[in-house]
């Protein structure tokens, strides 16, 4: 691991349209070798997509598993570069929001999109922050990860064993909570929410927590810019009346406003997770062939 986090230092030299295309080489390979999530890809386009013919879904596929490979070699420049040369590289619209952050609790909801540590990285540019973090199996790699994501403002981490309650303590501290929202971590804190009109066990934490702290829930997407030219982080502006009486409603709300956010930039997010892996009682899975051979083989051509 140490050999591995030497070579990414070392990429972090590189000009950004190198190392993108480096990482766009380095997904296509992955795309043709690692079955199981190209699979998992594939099925979860056909579900939220099937407007979309097999072809336009295998060359989302393909797009996705470059964009994600380019996003762990371009993190080697947030984690090491300079900050002159983050500044130059990440644009923002319209701001990073702090009056807003510090007038009161603030949810920064990040949705996962490839480049979500770009979101993390603008925000830490400007000021300190709170998220809930999964341990790294590798004790190196945990701490290369935890250094990288710091060395420009502290932040709390706090595990997901923690619960809520150490998130709410920071808040109070008015540091804005890092959230994202759109994993699939079982039934448990979850609802049945449609995902582009599949169910999908959605936490209904953001909603929660808005309810009882008063904090605002702001939206933030992070993408690539065209031709290799950097990242562009986009705040939205707080939603409004969020979440109301109806917690169920309000989650709803969150993954329509996902679903357009996926539709503007569909490469970009992050399909290799299995979204829809909690199932209704009574519903099979829809992953259960994955890891078996494919009924067709994939068009060489992409």
């Amino acid at each position: 691991m140490r050999l591995l986090l030497g070579l990414m230092w070392l990429l972090h030299w590189l000009p950004l349209p190198i190392l993108g295309r480096l990482g766009a080489v380095v997904g296509s390979l992955l795309f043709v070798t690692v079955r199981s999530r190209r699979r998992i890809t594939l099925i979860n386009l056909r579900l939220c997509m099937p407007e979309l013919t097999e072809q336009q879904r295998q060359h989302i596929a393909l797009k996705h598993f470059q964009g994600y490979a380019r996003a762990i070699l371009e993190r080697s420049v947030l984690w090491w570069a300079s900050e002159a040369r983050l500044r130059r590289l990440i644009i923002i619209e319209p701001c990073v929001p702090l009056e807003q952050i510090q007038a009161g609790p603030t949810i920064l909801l990040c949705p996962h999109f490839v480049c979500l540590d770009v979101a993390g990285v603008a925000v830490l540019l400007e000021s300190p922050l709170c998220s809930i973090y999964t341990r790294q199996q590798n004790k190196v790699f945990d701490e290369a990860l935890r250094k990288g994501r710091s060395r420009f403002r502290p932040i709390k981490l706090f595990s997901r064993a923690e619960g809520i309650k150490p998130v709410l303590r920071a808040m109070r501290e008015k540091l804005p909570f890092f959230m994202l929202p759109d994993m699939d971590f079982g039934a448990k804190d979850a609802e049945f929410v449609p995902f582009f009109g599949t169910p999908a066990a959605t936490l209904t934490a953001p909603a929660r927590i808005a309810a009882s702290t008063g904090a605002k829930v702001i939206p933030v997407i992070a993408t690539f810019l065209p031709n290799y030219r950097g990242w562009k982080v986009t705040f939205y502006p707080a939603w409004e009346n969020y979440p109301g009486d109806d917690m169920i409603a309000a989650t709803r709300k969150m993954n329509a406003f996902i679903e357009d956010r996926i539709r503007e930039t569909p490469n970009e997010y992050f399909w290799t997770h299995k979204r829809f892996k909690t199932r209704p009682t009574g519903k099979e899975s829809v992953y259960a062939n994955v890891g078996k051979p494919p009924i067709t083989s994939h068009p060489a051509s992409l």
